[in-house]
């Protein structure tokens, strides 16, 4: 199984935060046991700096560190993922903690203003698990607190300082996952019981089952409680008012006399929700929140959409989110067109691939571009790369769950031409490209209106007059052709992205510079974001990769509908083909000569590199803001729009080994005077790299950590520009020596890859961030390496909560060939995967994170 670009262009590299690492059997060892050969397999589990397991596990192969009460508190880095494990006395599986439980474990941490607190209980699903988290200050005093009964519970610290976090096991027993300052607000979980939530003490509003309620006419637990207001046969809510005789018994006595009489009233309030919702006549209970409005977009993924301030993407909606007039047709892979963020956007699209074989769903040419899968080996994902590039061009916006789209408003033409592989022909592709600009191709079929512009994040080395032919023909008929440069991270022409005509697009990462993987040459036209899944320079916990739309192929059944981060040129492309759909919008008679001039002059994009065009970004990078405004002017339009500051990053995130991150300041919309940076912080130093009279352009960003002692450092960099100001925030870490991670103990399983079967074991711990592991007497043949811990000791490995990996990586394991002889450098790295809740009742749309457990060997 050895991983595959899966775009014949190798136009763009998946980056998958998913930790199901195959459709593995359950494990047992064969009933021969180990065969005579004297083959090894050797190797090292690597742990990243932010993996750190709690110190009293159920697991009997550890050793107990006690990290309760308070005065224990066990000290962890910021940012960290902590996996962990408690539980109330006699529950879970026999281990350290069975009899005596393990009702609480506590953390200490440096943290900064607006950082999260993130916990993810693994066990959630079982039968009276609860855990609740609380946070309190270096003095001891409640802060606040999260105590839902879902999958997930929040914190937001709210001042910078020193910090107590306490994970409580409430009922139950589980594994957890405590993300610390991994996960930005806007991807917290909606529904989270906290203490801080505004919402009015004492009122309580709850749906009953009005027949089981009457049946229990003796039941005296709800004399605690005044029915305020009856429900009606329309919304079937009550609203419950809270007695003064409520039993507050559920509040750690400790801490209960630094709150106010509001505090205690709201927190009786949830306590009070936390009993009723484990009512079987209740159907629904929550505070009667208090809301506000707000203009960002809604959706669940958003905060991780870096990609879009960067090329004033919020600036352009203020103006347009694009007009349903427009279609832009994506040459892909086809659509998952039932995924919950794009069946909206679609219109009706073409099956071109001829080869039966490659389409791999059962037939040749048809009017379904839906897409099957493109992956040929079972267990493994399939990239869904159409439904990823359509996403980012127009996935559903303001709908609460996923990701935003460039261009929400627009419709996406399907055109599926790559199958297995992600591989397509040229004869497809040019079938493709004639029908979506509505000319004649082979099978004499054509779209109700043609396509306005075209996504191609496909592409190869080898020049096809025929395919350029088709080019020049659909650019002819007024369409905007748009594709990815290639992802070689050479001085490389790539095709179709290379043909007169076209609009070749380069990849930049987080920090403006030129992706290591993205292709330039003389043809390059433009650069836009594409993702750098190796970094994580602003901090929110995940990779910075392109997030967008995708499905789950990896299981028996219905493909799961999700969404993921992938880098390369094709995540870029759908960017300024999304852009392109915005100006479209504005000025429905923009044409390809002028989408080329208005990118030729300057006038749609931010130049990068050398002073005008240039290999690497062409003219710029494109600039969503600049282009609609200019678009809007050409055909004769003006929505004004107030000038506003552009900072970015809009956070810094210094780990234990960066020194220095550029800052880009902005104008936009118009001027605003004269930029001033300032901040207090001594270990930070900001100097100018290329800024023009006013102050605006690029700042270099830089720390000095020879004077401090070991901790985690914030603070906050203002920007001023006139009226308006952005603070960015600044975190950095200092590490004594090197900064090294310690999952805990693991288990390292070899897997015969023919019997997904177990063949061998070994148990490690970690040193200095690694451990080394050796199978001896391996026979010849295929297998996989699969690590992970057992916390809960449940004897399965990669639980929820629990660390897990694989060789290379877990989301795309390799074959290791054993042919007479050893096997060395198996090396790989294993940690406790961030999550992300999904935020929405909607049951199509499935979180980030998955995972696959695997059976240790007994």
């Amino acid at each position: 199984m050895v991983f595959r670009e899966i775009v014949n262009s190798n136009s763009f590299k998946i980056f998958l935060t998913f930790v199901i690492v195959g459709n593995f059997a359950a494990c047992g060892l064969p009933n021969d046991g180990l065969n005579d050969s004297e083959n090894k397999v050797n190797g090292r589990l690597l742990a990243p700096s932010y993996a750190v397991i709690d110190g009293d596990v159920n697991d009997t192969e550890t050793r107990v560190v006690p990290n309760h009460p308070a005065t224990n508190a066990q000290t962890i880095p910021n940012p960290v993922n902590v996996g962990g494990y408690v539980n109330v006395a006699g529950a879970g599986r026999n281990g350290h903690s069975k009899t005596a439980g393990d009702p609480d474990d506590y953390y200490v941490a440096d943290m900064a203003a607006g950082q999260t607190l993130l916990l993810t209980i693994g066990d959630i699903g079982n039968a009276g698990v609860d855990l609740d988290l609380y946070l309190y200050d270096s003095n001891g005093s409640l802060v606040d607190k999260s105590v839902g009964t879902s999958k997930y519970e929040s914190l937001i610290v709210p001042t910078n300082g020193r910090y107590y976090i306490d994970v409580v096991a409430y009922s139950g027993a589980s594994n957890y996952l405590l993300s610390v300052g991994l996960t930005p607000t806007s991807a917290l979980p909606q529904d989270s019981l906290r203490l801080s939530s505004d919402f009015t003490p004492g009122d309580i509003l709850v749906k009953f089952d009005q027949n089981m309620l009457q049946a229990k006419s003796d039941d005296t637990s709800l004399n605690h409680f005044t029915i305020q207001q009856s429900p009606n046969d329309a919304t079937g809510i009550s609203l419950l008012k809270l007695n003064d005789d409520f039993p507050s018994t559920a509040f750690r006595a400790e801490s209960l006399n630094t709150l106010t009489e509001a505090q205690k009233l709201k927190n009786d309030t949830l306590m009070a929700i936390k009993e009723l919702s484990r009512r079987d006549d209740v159907t629904h209970v929550q505070p009667n929140y208090i809301y506000k409005s707000f203009a960002v977009p809604n959706d669940q993924y958003y905060g991780y959409q870096w990609h879009y301030p960067l090329i004033n993407l919020p600036q352009a909606w203020d103006i347009t989110n694009g007009d349903s007039n427009v279609i832009v047709a994506v040459i892909d892979t086809g659509i998952l067109s039932q995924h919950p963020d794009v069946p909206t956007q679609l219109v009706s699209g073409y099956d071109f691939i001829s080869d039966v074989d490659r389409a791999g769903d059962g037939d040749g040419v048809d009017n379904n571009p839906e897409d099957v899968g493109d992956s040929i080996t079972p267990g493994q994902i399939s990239s869904f790369h159409g439904t990823h590039v359509a996403g980012t061009i127009a996935a559903n916006t303001n709908n609460s769950i996923g990701v935003a789209g460039v261009a929400s408003n627009v419709k996406i033409m399907p055109l599926r031409a790559l199958g297995k592989e992600g591989q397509g022909s040229s004869l497809d592709i040019i079938q493709a490209i004639y029908y979506a600009a509505g000319l004649s191709n082979d099978y004499g079929v054509s779209p109700d209106r043609k396509a306005d512009i075209i996504n191609m994040s496909l592409g190869g080395s080898n020049p096809d007059p025929i395919y350029e032919q088709a080019i020049g023909a659909a650019r002819n008929a007024g369409v905007i052709i748009i594709a990815a440069a290639g992802n070689d991270g050479k001085n490389l022409l790539s095709y179709p992205a290379s043909y007169s005509g076209v609009v070749s697009v380069a990849a930049v990462d987080l920090n403006r510079q030129r992706a290591t993987y993205s292709n330039y040459c003389s043809e390059v036209d433009v650069a836009a974001p594409g993702g750098d899944t190796t970094n994580d320079l602003n901090g929110d916990g995940k990779k910075d990769g392109v997030i967008s739309t995708i499905g789950d192929d990896r299981k028996q059944g219905p493909i799961l509908y999700a969404y993921n981060g992938y880098e390369g040129t094709s995540m870029a492309t759908p960017h300024v083909a999304g852009v392109a759909a915005l100006m479209k919008s504005v000025y429905p008679d923009l044409t390809p000569a002028e989408f080329d001039s208005m990118l030729s002059s300057g006038e749609i994009t931010t130049d990068l590199g050398s002073p005008g065009r240039d290999d690497e970004y062409g003219h710029g990078l494109i600039d969503a803001y600049k282009a609609v405004r200019a678009a809007q002017q050409r055909g004769g339009g003006n929505t004004p729009v107030d000038p506003s500051l552009s900072v970015n990053p809009q956070s810094l995130n210094f780990s234990s080994n960066l020194q220095s991150i550029t800052l880009y300041v902005e104008a936009v919309a118009g001027s605003l005077g004269n930029v001033q940076l300032s901040e207090n912080i001594d270990w930070l130093s900001i100097s100018p790299a290329q800024v023009d009279n006013s102050g605006y352009g690029s700042y270099s960003v830089n720390i000095d950590r020879s004077e401090l002692s070991q901790g985690t450092y914030n603070g906050t960099i203002t920007v001023t520009a006139g009226t308006s100001n952005v603070s960015v925030q600044v975190i950095m870490q200092v590490m004594d020596g090197v900064q090294t991670g310690n999952p805990g103990t693991h288990y390292v399983l070899l897997i015969d890859a023919i019997t997904n079967i177990a063949v061998q074991q070994r148990q490690v711990d970690f040193t200095n961030g690694n451990s080394s592991f050796s199978f001896k007497e391996v026979s010849d043949g295929d297998y996989f390496v699969i690590a992970g811990s057992d916390m809960d000791l449940d004897n399965s490995i990669c639980d929820s909560g629990e660390s897990c990996g694989a060789y290379t990586t877990a989301a795309n394991p390799t074959l290791i060939n054993v042919d007479s002889g050893d096997v060395n450098d198996i090396n790989f790295t294993v940690s406790f995967q961030s999550q992300t809740p999904s935020g929405s009742s909607h049951t199509a749309d499935q979180p980030i994170e998955e995972r696959q457990t695997y059976q240790r060997i007994d």
